[in-house]
């Protein structure tokens, strides 16, 4: 693990391998960690770089204003990168498109998992899938929201808890208490958004992309995917991936893997 200073925050990441550059961005219930099966398959060919975001894991939130994207991009100029690869899952794919409409020149290409974009709204099916699954939570209480969460997102809507690997659950859990932390502290912050907002920008998107889901996550990200697909010039809609829900790329890597060697420049 190494820091770097980024836009007066310091950033904690990992790097493997040599080749074109690969960024990897996590979840918002999760930290770099989540992309574990991930790394050794891609730095056999590229130069890999796994990021917690400003607040996320084990980097740090100075108070001031500030965007994910301009992160991002603070971290390729502070690394010599001129242009990479951008794989987001969830948050992270919504940070990695963000960074793609506001510095299109630096994104080689986007690859987005169960990926939200900015200026998207939840459908009342969403709200009262999580009334139904998860249901009131203190959100004081990490445990227990971090418990709700990942019964909503991990497992998902169409399965079971005793349908899923428990240590997947338990790791799950982990991270998104840590998470939970970060969010509260960001609440904090002027966190900046991308404006205008991504949803109505697809079309401006100039590099391949990439969309994938898993087939029990929700169904408004399955649609989203769709619209990704459909809208961006060069956009590739995979198949939904069996069994695997929200965190795709932890829950399922062989497929990930498979699709990210054959689609990455």
């Amino acid at each position: 693990m190494a820091k770097i200073e980024i836009n007066g925050a310091l950033l904690a990441y990992d790097e493997a391998g040599s080749g074109s550059p690969v960024v990897l961005l996590h979840a918002g219930i999760a930290d770099r960690r989540m992309w574990q099966g991930q790394v050794p398959a891609l730095a056999a060919r590229y130069r890999v770089i796994s990021v917690d975001l400003r607040g996320y894991g084990e980097s740090e939130l100075p108070p001031a204003p500030f965007t994910h994207h301009d992160d991002v991009v603070g971290l390729l100029d502070a690394l010599g990168i001129a242009q990479a690869a951008l794989v987001g899952c969830s948050f992270g794919g919504k940070v990695a498109v963000d960074t793609a409409l506001a510095y299109p020149g630096r994104v080689s290409a986007l690859a987005l998992f169960g990926a939200p974009v900015s200026g998207n709204e939840w459908s009342e099916e969403a709200e009262q899938l999580w009334e139904e699954l998860v249901g009131e939570v203190d959100p004081e209480d990490f445990a227990a929201t971090a418990a709700g969460e990942v019964r909503f997102w991990v497992v998902g809507p169409t399965r079971r808890p005793e349908d899923v690997d428990p240590e997947l659950i338990r790791f799950a859990e982990e991270m998104d208490r840590r998470a939970l932390a970060a969010e509260q502290a960001l609440s904090a912050v002027d966190v900046e958004e991308l404006d205008p907002p991504a949803i109505d920008r697809l079309a401006e998107l100039p590099m391949p992309v990439l969309v994938g889901t898993g087939a029990d996550d929700l169904a408004d990200l399955r649609r989203l995917a769709d619209r990704i697909a459909a809208e961006a010039p060069q956009g590739v809609r995979m198949p939904d991936v069996t069994d695997a829900a929200h965190l795709l790329p932890l829950e399922r890597p062989e497929p990930v893997n498979a699709a990210l060697l054959d689609f990455l420049p």
